[in-house]
């Protein structure tokens, strides 16, 4: 498991990369052995010339980095691997990567990169999703982000926790300090969990539920402890997480094969349909000039109804397809009296 190393990011130790660390607008660092590329803000992925990054100062850099996780970097133990309270580095040994060694730095700032004003303007959603999305927030609904790694899932989970109210306590669990969410939302009560060697995603969110939590926020469900988090869900609290898939029909299948055993899958499946209330979909499109777009392409309700499990569809390839919601989630809208395409609902305020 990585380790978060706390130190102060000092110029010298990263050499030709700093300039890009300290600059706000750039998101990734990327180099492949040879060649430098970075991403910024607008989602454009520039291949840096002269770019003054040489074997010497990689092979320096990655000591740096492998003495401050005390992990061994060589042709055995092949991937070093580290998080700062900003920085998440992926290094890969040349033995592996035969192309020189491969450095990647991704970006995870305290701040919320999306706005309304930007998400309706850059193509993100249409102005009737994003208000649905924020109405279900305020109607407190469970939430699963999806989609390939790197697409923007926790940006998304960033904007859209806004919504939640101050004085609803929300529990963090992470493995990467990504969320941010005491930093993101000062006045808000918080408590944020780091999982480590000694302390599993299981564990953390069996702890969390001794915190008098309100929300959960798993950074991504990966493995059996999503059995826990149902559970907890199953209680009244509610969530946000992420998980690995390209399509929100499949989370209900996604989340059974995380499960231990068979018995357990055949028990639980109905509990995704109750307290799992909506998946999104996120996808990225490399445009004709270079930028990366983001956007949500599909948007999904799952319930339970007359001893069924639905799963309702309302997005498709980006488009709001369905207006008229089914009754067991128009209710959960009523009981905090939301309507759920209501502008006023979905207002800033």
């Amino acid at each position: 498991m990585e380790q978060n190393i706390k130190w102060e990011l000092v110029p010298a130790h990263f050499g030709p990369l700093w300039s890009f660390i300290e600059d706000d607008e750039i998101t990734d660092i990327d180099f492949n052995g040879t060649d430098l590329w970075i991403t910024n803000t607008a989602n454009e992925r520039i291949k840096v010339e002269e770019h003054g990054v040489t074997k010497e100062f990689i092979e320096k850099f990655s000591h740096y980095i492998a003495n401050n996780v005390s992990k061994p970097f060589n042709k055995v133990e092949n991937l070093l691997e580290a998080d700062t309270d900003t920085l998440r580095i992926s290094i890969v040994h040349e033995s592996a990567a035969i192309s020189g060694r491969s450095v990647c730095i991704r970006k995870t700032l305290p701040t919320v990169r999306m706005t309304r004003e930007s998400m309706i303007r850059d193509g993100y959603c249409s102005k009737e999703v994003l208000v649905l999305l924020t109405n279900c927030v305020r109607a407190r609904m469970n939430f699963v982000f999806c989609g390939e790694p790197g697409v923007g899932k926790t940006e998304g989970i960033k904007f859209f926790s806004k919504y939640i109210p101050a004085n609803e306590r929300v529990i963090t669990i992470e493995d990467t300090p990504e969320l941010h969410y005491c930093e993101i939302n000062p006045n808000k009560d918080c408590v944020e969990l780091m999982v480590s060697e000694g302390f599993s995603y299981t564990k953390a969110i069996k702890t969390s539920l001794r915190q008098n939590p309100k929300w959960l926020m798993l950074s991504e469900a990966r493995s059996v402890e999503v059995k826990y988090l149902l559970e907890s869900l199953s209680t009244g609290i509610r969530g946000f997480t992420t998980i690995h898939t390209d399509d929100v029909r499949k989370i209900p299948d996604r989340i059974l094969n995380m499960l231990a055993s068979r018995t357990d899958a055949d028990r639980m499946e109905n509990d995704i349909f109750m307290f799992i209330d909506i998946g999104v979909l996120i996808r990225k499109k490399q445009m004709e000039d270079g930028k990366v777009r983001r956007y949500i392409d599909q948007v999904c309700f799952f319930y339970r109804n007359n001893g069924g499990n639905i799963t309702f569809p309302v997005v498709l390839n980006g488009k709001l397809m369905e207006k008229n919601l089914p009754k067991p989630v128009l209710e959960k809208f009523e009981r905090m009296e939301i309507t759920a395409f209501s502008v006023e609902g979905g207002s800033d305020e």
